[in-house]
């Protein structure tokens, strides 16, 4: 299945891309995609990191076929 990430801020920085397509196997869950890529790129303070699945935040989803999920930085405030 294909699945589309996009990664914001201090995460494109790390990723070296604003966003990728990815050819995955079916039954993979979000968590699971979110380790793989913090694997990859070696993103900094992974705890930090948020997903949004299809603009949703989401802890734990299994992902479909076409859904978009997003690394989102973290998040200042004030």
């Amino acid at each position: 299945m294909k699945i589309k990430i996009k990664y914001f801020g201090m995460l494109a920085e790390a990723a070296g891309k604003n966003e990728e397509t990815l050819e995955l196997d079916e039954g993979i869950f979000s968590t699971q995609l979110k380790n793989r890529q913090i694997k990859i790129y070696n993103i900094p303070d992974p705890d930090s990191v948020q997903l949004a699945v299809n603009q949703n935040l989401n802890t734990e989803v299994e992902l479909k076929e076409g859904d978009e999920v997003a690394f989102l930085p973290p998040f200042a405030g004030g």
